[in-house]
């Protein structure tokens, strides 16, 4: 979860080994984007102009034929004019023509597809009047002429039409394979050159990249370890504030002055286990057992205080209580389910604290049945957890609970947070399993 903050924590070093490789990858991704680029739009145009030779040739060799001999059918009475091909013809002709357009970018070969065009369009002309003469028994030899001196002609000056734009497409092909050839060329010599600059490079960097990358490490090692230390030092702060002391000891003076000795005896030794539990002898990780002990004081010292309104249960498997836990780490997120959970609640609430072990971690799980997060609240604390720097004290806890964590046992470990709203809230707390005494030797 705060994979940002720790990326921005080592970014002097990072920096520094990132620019190390681009110096090397840089020249040869450019490389690499100008020869896809040229290969791509070679390869685009070629397959360009062979569709369109391919499509102009299926009509040249088909469309004459075709065309004349329906039209004879249609002429000598064999087919009649609903059931001819002819219309179909034109029409798959026009397809033809009119995809050549997108093909060819010759403005001859555009012409030629006008004059295609036109010579389509006399075809229908022509053929109209041959289905107005069929009306008229005495006008076979009128439809005859029609066919052989217009229809005949004009498909066959069609094909040559056609004919001359396959020539000149496929000279346009061979214009390209020369320049094809010249762009294959020039990769070959510029991929000669940029190999011989990368082998420079690298001798380079091989000398003076140690010495300038390593160069931030102690440092760098050291301002994660002040981190650490203000991490701690500003939870204890956190944790130990004021307020809940004046709160409790408030407490405890009218539980006095009613009379509530018992109260009153009760209350004071769980504040006094309370903070002996956060102080520890300066002992920065302790056991599960222990900070489960730190969490029963605080729990009894808030039940007194909110007894109307706050009931608690902790609930945790013993086989993981001699397992390492940074010290202070379940009681602030206790904390935050009693002031933005079961306080916000109408009704009495509920803090439930659990706890159970895996393969490779543990886990410990606060719950509560108070007022719950809206979805777009629940994005914007785990944002807020993320961040360099936190702009709501609402979190403050939990970022720093999170923090010491990954400070301490890696990034794959911390806080996971799930909400509801108006159903409660779910804090998971996970950690490697490492038993205390190894932590401290």
């Amino acid at each position: 979860m705060f994979n940002g903050h720790r990326k921005k924590q080592r970014s002097k070093l990072a920096s520094q080994i990132r620019l190390s490789y681009i110096i090397l990858l840089l020249p040869n991704l450019i490389f690499m984007v100008y020869a896809l680029y040229n290969l791509f739009f070679v390869s685009e145009r070629y397959n360009t102009m062979l569709n369109s030779v391919v499509a102009a040739s299926e009509f040249s060799l088909d469309f004459k034929e075709d065309f004349d001999y329906e039209t004879y059918l249609l002429i000598v009475g064999n087919v009649a004019p609903e059931d001819s091909q002819i219309p179909v013809l034109l029409s798959d002709a026009r397809a033809v023509v009119g995809g050549l357009k997108g093909y060819t970018n010759t403005d001859d070969n555009q012409k030629r597809l006008l004059s295609a065009e036109k010579y389509l369009n006399n075809l229908e002309v022509y053929i109209e009047r041959i289905k107005n003469n069929l009306t008229y028994e005495d006008k076979y030899e009128s439809n005859m002429l029609i066919w052989e001196n217009d229809v005949q002609i004009v498909t066959a000056l069609l094909q040559e039409t056609i004919n001359e734009y396959i020539y000149y497409e496929n000279k346009q092909i061979q214009v390209a394979q020369a320049e094809n050839k010249e762009v294959f060329l020039d990769i070959i010599k510029i991929s000669m050159v940029i190999t011989v600059a990368i082998v420079l490079v690298i001798l380079l960097v091989s000398f003076v990249g140690p010495l300038w990358i390593t160069r931030p490490i102690e440092e760098q090692v050291k301002q994660e370890q002040k981190q650490l230390r203000k991490a701690e030092f500003e939870l204890l702060q956190a944790q130990i504030n004021p307020h809940f002391l004046y709160n409790t000891l408030d407490t405890i003076v009218w539980s006095a002055e009613a009379g509530n000795q018992k109260q009153v005896v009760n209350m004071v030794k769980s504040l006094s286990d309370f903070f002996r539990a956060s102080l520890n002898r300066g002992k920065e990780i302790v056991s599960v057992k222990e900070e489960l002990q730190h969490v029963r004081s605080y729990l009894e010292i808030q039940q007194i205080r909110y007894q109307d309104i706050l009931s608690y249960e902790i609930n945790v498997e013993e086989t993981i209580f001699d397992y390492s836990i940074p010290k202070i780490t379940v009681q602030p997120v206790v904390e935050n389910a009693l002031y933005h959970g079961i306080k916000n609640k109408r009704g009495g609430g509920r803090i439930t604290v659990t706890g159970k072990e895996s393969n490779t971690y543990f886990e410990i799980c606060v719950e509560d049945n108070g007022k719950g997060m809206t979805s777009e609240r629940l994005n914007d604390v785990k944002l807020a957890l993320e961040a360099e720097k936190l702009e709501e004290s609402a979190v403050y806890g939990l970022y720093n609970v999170n923090q010491r964590i990954k400070l301490n046992f890696g990034e794959e470990y911390g806080l996971d947070i799930d909400s509801t709203y108006e159903e409660g809230t779910r804090v998971v707390i996970r950690l490697p399993k490492k038993l205390t005494e190894i932590v401290e030797k």
